[in-house]
């Protein structure tokens, strides 16, 4: 399957026992329907579990609200809490990765001056947060 969507969060790379790195990373993928007899569209949107295990060094670009264009296997972990609700979360093992764009840098620096005026990320930039959309 390929899809485009965004990360929710910064990825994480492990580093497992037998020498091998898997970047673990969640993205949201919306999708667009007109129910058939409605005047309205509903949006829906789909959290995918992602693991990546051909290359760590694409991780220091796969930030909170990067847009990435993947392609792998998709399943669904399912499993019985200890109160006896059933639960269900997609995953994916990546097989291709492009990241079309970027999101919040992972280490943002942030300084105040005392003219009350908004932080910068060090770029001279005013935050994503005061952003009006």
């Amino acid at each position: 399957m390929e899809f485009t969507a965004r990360l929710t969060a910064n990825a994480e790379v492990k580093n497992l026992a037998n020498e091998r790195t898997v970047i673990n990373f969640t993205v949201a993928k919306n999708d667009y329907y007109k129910p058939k007899g409605s005047s309205e569209g509903k949006q829906v949107t789909e959290f995918i579990q992602c693991a990546y295990w051909l290359n760590s060094k694409v991780a220091e670009r796969l930030t909170k609200g990067a847009l990435v264009e993947i392609s792998g296997r998709i399943g669904v972990n399912a499993w019985v809490t200890s109160q006896g609700e059933a639960r269900a979360n997609l995953t994916c093992h990546v097989n291709k990765l492009t990241v079309h764009g970027s999101g919040k840098p992972k280490e943002e620096n942030t300084s105040t001056s005392t003219s009350g005026s908004k932080a910068t990320n060090g770029s001279g930039k005013k935050d994503e947060e005061d952003l009006p959309f």
